[in-house]
């Protein structure tokens, strides 16, 4: 099981990216209107882009991207039942070291979890 804090890893994440920020202004801002425009609502809801870049960030062995994409499925409205089926899903095409970061994306949902049930949302849908 991984030892990652995630939320420690995406705030130093996002502290180191702003010297990148300032020393490449225009391909920061051109990465981050790609990543709004591809993960808005659209004919695919945006928990189900989620869910499919947390993937990616799975069998690609991202913490951060693993960090980023569960507190944003958090908020979403996501429940735990579709991020396990999502990670049944990246065993079966990664294999044993897609299983090593499912294990890391279970252990940052809890680690992102609200400070009380009733903050959930699991049983609000998303969109």
């Amino acid at each position: 099981m991984s030892s990652f804090d995630h939320p420690a890893l995406i705030r130093m994440i996002g502290t180191h990216t702003l010297a990148l920020r300032k020393a490449q202004p225009d391909a920061m801002q051109a990465f981050g209107k790609l990543a709004t425009t591809a993960m808005a609502e659209g004919a695919i809801s945006a928990k189900h882009k989620e869910l499919m870049a947390l993937a990616i960030g799975v069998t690609q062995h991202c913490s951060g991207c693993i960090g980023f994409h569960v507190k944003a499925l958090r908020r979403l409205g996501c429940t735990r039942e579709e991020l396990d089926e999502t990670m049944a899903v990246c065993v079966y095409m990664g294999g044993g070291p897609a299983l090593m970061y499912a294990s890391e994306a279970l252990a940052a949902w809890d680690a992102f979890a609200p400070a009380s049930p009733a903050d959930s949302g699991a049983a609000t849908p998303a969109g």
